[in-house]
């Protein structure tokens, strides 16, 4: 997972609450545009943004396109940023500092 790119995928008040939508199971595009104040084309560049992530999955049925929300990938990056809380730096990175000569 490129967590950077999931990162600004989740950047976004529309994405976050594309994946909120989601959270109810599978939707079809026009479930999801019936609960947003976006355009088509909008809705399709945010769901691109958030499959490309990793975030979202989509499958084709006939002329429709359903889409699930992969709470694995927002788990991983949960996960990540409880690690970044974590973390306390060291005094490897700390001795090439300059500032202290």
């Amino acid at each position: 997972m490129e967590h950077v790119k999931v990162l600004k995928a989740l950047a976004d008040a529309n994405r976050l609450r594309i994946l909120e939508l989601l959270g109810n199971g599978e939707q079809c595009a026009c479930v999801l545009l019936g609960n947003l104040v976006l355009s088509q084309p909008t809705l399709s560049h945010h769901m691109k943004i958030l499959c490309d992530a990793g975030l979202v999955a989509s499958r084709k049925e006939g002329k429709w396109i359903y889409y699930t929300r992969q709470s694995e990938a927002l788990d991983e990056i949960a996960a990540y940023l409880q690690a970044l809380g974590h973390t306390t730096p060291t005094d490897d990175l700390a001795a090439d500092c300059r500032c202290r000569e």
